[in-house]
């Protein structure tokens, strides 16, 4: 029989927030998306060309379906995983600029999307898992609003410090992220509250494979092929409309406050509605702003589609994740890593579809490439919104969504 740990004090709600939130602002502002704003200065610089930003996008994506893939099996506690994927994150950033050439940025992305998974997985399991014992599963938007503010943090160094050049704001954000890395390492709580407490002997129960848990993986697939296509196209489309590029360049960092506004009002969500229904109203807005460029290209148009998928996209990941931990609460990770690979999966699938389907005449269905591939997210995204209303929250059963409740 197992006895609990003796004198362990569980770590504050706000260090749990604090922890993850950083965690995931190094891993995801900086070690995949600070490409984004910086990408438009490699171009101008002649470092690339756009065959060769379009290999150096697709490396990460398929690194963060590799990272994805193997995440579960990683032989390691949460902290180590999420420290050594960060300090790599680091080493992959500034190694941009101490290491020029295409072979080797190819290389170096595709690694850093691993990592970033990697990070992901670890540190949002922990996170998820941590606040649900806690009963405070409203706290995550805490958790997930670092991705927003390492977004917004990223993309405000390249707009404010541009004229100092790709390679050395690639480097300066190496030591950015190795420096919150540090901080995450002396926040980390040293007695964390683990999810198997079981007997010995006692194997972790399986994953069941179910409709419910299948159709799960499914939606949260449908959400990355949904939003990467606005996410990928949309900057291109704002650069034809602004010429400042002083103006342009404050498109991510709002994008960014926009993705951590939305988690940090869908925590206080939470504590009304079910997080599959939050999560059904996320694909609903993020279709509503996959299909506004189809029906117009104004100034407004593009900045309504952007806040509304910039809004909602990290709102319906930390919703999909608590739910993927209510289907299984005593081993959450390797469902975790089957949505997260389905995620990377539907990334991948986007610009892919876009392109096979600029091949298609626009007299058959009126619209072809880009938007027509937008059309079909749009489909997906109200598809898999009806399942998800239809279908009950494993949250709404949980007692740990009101702080108030008692477990029991």
């Amino acid at each position: 029989m197992a006895h609990p740990l003796p004198h362990t004090v569980p770590p504050r709600t706000w260090v749990i927030c604090l922890t993850a939130g950083l965690a995931l602002a190094v891993a995801m502002g900086i070690g995949r998306f600070a490409f984004t704003p910086l990408l438009p200065l490699m171009h101008a610089e002649g470092l690339v060309d756009d065959r060769g930003g379009a290999w150096l996008a697709a490396a990460n994506y398929l690194g963060y379906l590799l990272g994805a893939l193997t995440a579960a099996w990683l032989p390691v506690r949460p902290r180590t995983q999420v420290l050594v994927s960060l300090l790599a994150t680091a080493a992959l950033t500034a190694g941009i600029a101490v290491l020029p050439g295409m072979h080797g940025w190819i290389a170096m992305r595709l690694a850093a999307g691993v990592v970033s998974a990697w990070t992901l997985v670890a540190a949002s399991s922990w996170a998820v898992s941590t606040l649900a014992l806690r009963h405070r599963s409203d706290a995550a938007g805490g958790v997930f609003a670092g991705v927003g503010l390492g977004i917004a943090g990223a993309g405000a160094w390249v707009w404010w410090h541009a004229d100092q050049g790709a390679p050395a704001l690639w480097q300066q954000l190496g030591w950015i992220a190795l420096a919150v890395t540090v901080l995450v390492a002396c926040c980390w709580p040293r007695s964390e509250l683990q999810t198997a407490q079981r007997p010995s002997g006692e194997a972790a129960p399986a994953m069941p494979v179910e409709r419910d848990t299948l159709l799960m993986v499914l939606c949260y697939g449908t959400l990355g092929f949904g939003y990467i296509l606005p996410a990928t196209y949309l900057p291109a489309v704002a650069r034809e409309l602004i010429g400042d590029p002083r103006q342009f360049g404050l498109v991510w960092p709002v994008f960014g406050l926009a993705a951590a506004c939305s988690t940090l009002l869908a925590g206080r969500a939470l504590r009304r509605w079910s997080g599959r229904q939050i999560w059904a109203t996320s694909h609903v807005l993020m279709a509503l702003g996959c299909a506004l460029p189809l029906f117009s290209r104004s100034g407004i148009a593009i900045t309504g589609a952007a806040l509304l998928v910039g809004g909602t996209f990290m709102v319906a990941t930390m919703t999909g994740l608590q739910e993927a931990r209510h289907a299984m609460p005593g081993n959450p990770a390797p469902l975790l890593a089957r949505m997260t690979t389905a995620f990377a999966l539907g990334q991948i699938a986007g610009p892919l579809l876009a392109l096979a389907f600029s091949r298609v005449p626009s007299q058959w269905l009126g619209l072809t490439g880009v938007p027509l591939a937008q059309a079909l997210a749009v489909a997906l995204l109200l598809a898999s919104a009806r399942w998800l209303y239809r279908f009950p929250s494993h949250s709404e059963h949980a007692h740990d969504i009101h702080p108030t409740r008692s477990p029991h």
